[in-house]
Formats: C-alpha cells, sequence, structure tokens
C-alpha cells in the first residue's frame, strides 16, 4: 500500500506547475487576504491558488477502519442539562439516566426557630418522552460525601449515601414531548431533616457550611412497568428558578416562613449525571456483537448518545503520507470524512438524525482534544441528506486542523486515529456503514506543495 501510495505521489508531482506560476499566484493570494478577513484558518490557503496547485488523493489509498468502542469513565461534571429516567432501543438495550446535585439556600436565615408545616418540590422538565401512563416514582437519596464545582466527577461515578432517603414519591400525570412544570407534594419530615441544624443553614468559603451539612440528593426515577425519561436543567439559570424544595412553617410567634433550597442556583451548585448502559437487553438480531473488538472487521459502527458507544476511525496510511520525504512541508487545503448512515426504516431514518457528529483525538499523553472544525455547522459535522436516495446519505466531518497538525507534529504525540461521538443533548444514537460495506467510508485530502 505504501509503494503504490508512494508512487501515486511521484504522478502527482510530476504534473505540479513550475515556478513560473506560483509567484503570480502567490501574488493574487496577498492581494485577496489584503480584502478579506473571512477565511477560516484550516483552510490553509484554499483561496489563494488556482484548482490546478492542489494534489487530491482518496479512494483506496486513504482507507479508513472503524470499530465501535465503549468507555464508561466520562467526565459529566457540572451539566448543563441533567436526565432522569430510562430508554430502550432494541440496538443499543437499556439506557439510564441518573444525577447527583447539591442544595443551596434560598436566602439568608434569620430566624430563632422554625417549625415545618409542608413541603413541596417545584421541577421544570424540559422534555417527556416515553410511556407516560404508567406509573413512576421519584428517588431521592442523601449523598455522603463533599462534591465540588471545582472537581471532576464521571457518568460511571460510585455514589455513596448516608442512608438516609425521601420516600418515593409518585410523579403526576405527564405530558410528552413538551415542557412540563411539576408542584411535588413531599414528605413533611425532609423538611424536618434540612432544618435539624438552623446554626448550619449559611453559606461560607471559610468554614464548614450547609453544604458540608447537607452534601446533596442523589435523583433515580423508578418505573416499574414500562419506562419514560426526561430531562431539567440544575445549571445557573438565566430568569427565574424553575427547580427548587420550598419549606413550609411558622416561627415562634406563629408568622409565616418559607425557606427555599435551590437546584439551579445563579450560584451554581456542584453537580453531574450519571449513565448506564446495559447492551445485554438489545434484541436478538440486532444487539451489537462486537464492542472494544479491534480484531473484528464489521460492516456498521454505532455512536450512541449519553456517553454510550462510540466510533473509532482508523486513518491506517496517513503515518505513509508523514513519512514521505515528497510530502515534506505540504499544506492541507482540505480533509474531508464522509461517513455513510445505515437506516432501518423504522427506528433508525432522516427524522431521527442527530443534527451534529463531535470528533476527539487522542494523544500519546492520553490525553483528547476536539477536532477543531467540528461542532461548528460550517466545518462540518452535520448530516448530509440533501440526496434523492436516502442510501447516499452521510456525515460531513472536516478534518484539515487535524490532519496538519498530525503532519507537522516532529514529536509524534499525535495518533492518526479519531473517536466520534454524540453529544447528551443530541437525544438520538446512529448507525454508521463502515469497513466492507456495500457504500464505505471516504476519505478525500487535497493538498498544495511548495
Amino acid at each position: 500500500m505504501t509503494t503504490c501510495f508512494l508512487n501515486y505521489i511521484n504522478r502527482i508531482r510530476s504534473s505540479e506547475h513550475k515556478s513560473k506560476y506560483f509567484i503570480p499566484a502567490i501574488i493574487a493570494g496577498f492581494m485577496f487576504f489584503a480584502g478579506s478577513c473571512e477565511d477560516p484558518p484550516s483552510l490553509s490557503g484554499v483561496e489563494l491558488l488556482p484548482d490546478s496547485d492542489f494534489a487530491t488523493i482518496n479512494g483506496d489509498l486513504l482507507p479508513v477502519k472503524s470499530y465501535t468502542i465503549y468507555r464508561d469513565s466520562i467526565a459529566s461534571n457540572q451539566p448543563s442539562v441533567s436526565y432522569l429516567g430510562s430508554i430502550y432501543d432494541p440496538y443499543f438495550g437499556t439506557t439510564t439516566c441518573e444525577f447527583v446535585s447539591q442544595l443551596r439556600l434560598g436566602a439568608v436565615w434569620k430566624e430563632d426557630s422554625f417549625t415545618v408545616d409542608s413541603v413541596k418540590l417545584f421541577l421544570q422538565l424540559l422534555n417527556v418522552s416515553g410511556d407516560t401512563a404508567s406509573r413512576h416514582y421519584l428517588r431521592m437519596s442523601e449523598i455522603a460525601d463533599v462534591i465540588y464545582t471545582t472537581s471532576k466527577y464521571y457518568s460511571s461515578q460510585a455514589v455513596a449515601h448516608t442512608g438516609y432517603s425521601v420516600p418515593d414519591i409518585e410523579l403526576p400525570a405527564l405530558r410528552a414531548d413538551t415542557v412540563n412544570n411539576l408542584e411535588i407534594d413531599v414528605n413533611t419530615a425532609f423538611g424536618s431533616y434540612l432544618m435539624r441544624d438552623q446554626s448550619m443553614l449559611f453559606h461560607s468559603s471559610d468554614t464548614d457550611d450547609f453544604r458540608t451539612f447537607f452534601r446533596g440528593l442523589h435523583f433515580q426515577l423508578i418505573s416499574p412497568g414500562n419506562p419514560i425519561f426526561m430531562a431539567l436543567s440544575v445549571a445557573s439559570p438565566s430568569t427565574a428558578y424553575h427547580n427548587y424544595f420550598d419549606v413550609y412553617g411558622h416561627n415562634s410567634i406563629g408568622s409565616s416562613v418559607t425557606m427555599s433550597f435551590l437546584l439551579d442556583a445563579v450560584t451554581t451548585n456542584a453537580a453531574f449525571n450519571l449513565y448506564k448502559h446495559d447492551y445485554s437487553t438489545a434484541e436478538a438480531g440486532k444487539k451489537i456483537e462486537h464492542i472494544n473488538d479491534i480484531s473484528y472487521i464489521d460492516t456498521l459502527s454505532y455512536a450512541q448518545t449519553f456517553n454510550g458507544l462510540r466510533t473509532k476511525l482508523l486513518l491506517t496510511t496517513l503515518d505513509s503520507i508523514k513519512n514521505a520525504p515528497e510530502m515534506k512541508g505540504i499544506s492541507v487545503n482540505k480533509a474531508r470524512l464522509k461517513l455513510p448512515v445505515f437506516y432501518d426504516n423504522d427506528l433508525y431514518r432522516r427524522s431521527t438524525l442527530p443534527a451534529t457528529l463531535y470528533l476527539q483525538y487522542p494523544t500519546t499523553t492520553g490525553r483528547k482534544y476536539y477536532v477543531p472544525e467540528t461542532g461548528t455547522y460550517f466545518y462540518g459535522g452535520y448530516a448530509d441528506t440533501t440526496a434523492t436516495l436516502q442510501v447516499d446519505d452521510v456525515y460531513n466531518l472536516n478534518i484539515a486542523s487535524f490532519i496538519q497538525s498530525y503532519l507537522d507534529d516532529t514529536a509524534d504525540t499525535i495518533l492518526p486515529e479519531l473517536e466520534l461521538f454524540i453529544l447528551p443533548a443530541a437525544g438520538h444514537s446512529v448507525i454508521l456503514k463502515a469497513n466492507n460495506s456495500f457504500k464505505p467510508i471516504n476519505f478525500e485530502l487535497i493538498y498544495t506543495k511548495f
């Protein structure tokens, strides 16, 4: 493969323009650049040179191997959205989401004594899906460890409990696919437990305070029948609070007093999401059999929401390009992956495609970095469904910055591989064609040699 590649490069070089065409092109390029500041930096001068100065490599000379991988240790602290409940998918099995959060006092406590009369929990569910007709129960357990906004927590984090929990609360009737604003009665004993030592009802950065006295809650959703799934935000709100407890009571002279304990406080609470994946519950014939198995060349690969399965892409001849003397000092003008989409015309179809896929690249240090182009519509990562036939639908992933960085990396710390994943907010997983499928992944590289 390397010999074939080098022969191909030599043929390209033999057809490149001679230097007499190069100088005018550069002059024209500087004139163009002076009149425009809109060029994205990863284009590497794509607008500065005529098409004939480009060399293109694609097809069999740039094969991409694809594997399905899973790692459960994904950072999930300080999420913008938290999730509760379960989702079942015949391919991916069962995904269960929970979250942990501190509570923050809603006001300075000034009373000398207080008797609890009632407690309510207010929740704003951003979206609800699943079997809303069945019964579902909210479970809240006190956590044993102090958590911090400056610490990193993971989706597979073990959560220690003190043994105290609020009795399970049956949720009221919910409406699917819309915002639900809930007002839920909570056992009065929970209010008394929160306020059992009123001398701890304060916040301080210098000493133990309410956050060390009551360290937070682990939220779970229990569904004896068919599952339900919901989203809410415990992040700092832009306007009013939407997720909080109100403890109602009276003081020593009988005056009504209300104390709020906030989940979505302006001064953000420490919080993290928990994601659990059980692939064994998938449907026979659709179950994903080869996870973290790089010895098996599958025709499909998978990317799953909620920090589940990822697709690993190995750019198998990229090291040959880097090490070829003919390729020293090239400027990458364009590097694009086209990943064909798989549909089953049931659960997986055009309407369920995640809007954007993301890429990270690993280094020899073990750290991972986002590919700069991903995450913006201009640069790619989006689904192209403009083709007449669904079989031609692809995700376009522009990776010019990554390729240039890899080729320029003299320390060899960047690895020639990528990890493709979906952010939790995407709401749906995706199945991609891979390796020896009828329509394989296409990798196109366009460069200029100076």
